[in-house]
């Protein structure tokens, strides 16, 4: 049951996630990953800076116990001389005091070097140490440059993407139907092609119809009753309406004229 329940929940998180990805907004989201990247880089800083600051106070330390490795060698060398002359003056008791000094500084000497293995040791692993943090802050950074730039390539193709669709949708628009009592262009061309066709079919009907040619003949009936009463009407007035004979051209000078 247990791991039943742990299934659907792993489905229902990956659907509600899926969900939400095709939902949101992408240059949200782009601005989103952008500042975790810098968040994460600065974190990455933090933690190099805190690497490089270990290495310098094992450096500290080190120099500290160098200082005094230096300065107990030589209080030692110093007890030794002096015990030296002690037992040449025939001081017994100073030469004993300075040697057993000596023998003091000596075993303080002995723990210093071996304190100062211990930090050239840890120096040298923290150097490393540091030397791989300032690598990893150095390429970081440029994955985080390389992001920004990348950031503004893909918030321009974000805005050609959004007038695209913007775009589409207008031209989607002007091939479908608006709304139920508007019709579309293709719809109305449709209906203005049909009309156009019908007008021209009826014409030519017309122009080769029975009917057609009566109104022809009467026409052509109306005109001649017409000029007929027109004649008349000259006629009454003394008119001649008699067409005015041709003209014949007269012949060139000097030329031959024909015989009747």
């Amino acid at each position: 049951m247990i791991k039943l329940a742990r299934r659907w929940w792993s489905y229902l998180t990956a659907k509600l996630t899926g969900q939400f990805n095709e939902n949101a907004d992408p240059k949200v989201q782009l601005e989103q990953a952008i500042i975790e990247a810098q968040e994460q880089h600065r974190r990455l800083k933090e933690q190099a800076a805190n690497v490089i600051a270990n290495q310098k106070q094992t450096e500290m330390r080190l120099d500290r116990k160098m200082e005094e490795l230096e300065k107990i060698n030589g209080n030692a060398r110093q007890a030794i001389l002096m015990a030296e002359d002690a037992a040449k003056a025939g001081d017994d008791a100073k030469a004993t005091q300075y040697t057993s000094a000596a023998e003091s500084f000596a075993n303080r000497l002995i723990a210093l070097e071996a304190e100062v293995e211990d930090l050239k040791q840890l120096h040298l692993d923290s150097t490393t140490h540091s030397d791989q943090a300032k690598a990893a802050v150095q390429q970081n950074s440029a994955l985080l440059q390389k992001k920004l730039s990348e950031r503004q390539k893909l918030l321009g193709q974000l805005d050609q993407a959004k007038m695209q669709e913007q775009m589409n949708k207008a031209m989607t628009q002007l091939n479908e139907q608006v709304g139920q009592d508007v019709p579309s262009m293709e719809e109305v061309r449709d209906k203005i092609e049909r009309r156009y066709a019908k007008a021209k079919g009826s014409a030519e009907l017309s122009e080769h119809s029975v009917e057609g040619s009566i109104a022809e003949i009467e026409e052509a009936a109306r005109n001649t009753e017409a000029q007929a009463r027109l004649s008349e009407i000259k006629a009454q007035l003394g008119i001649d309406s008699t067409p005015a004979p041709e003209v014949q051209a007269a012949p060139e000078a000097g030329g031959t004229v024909a015989e009747g």
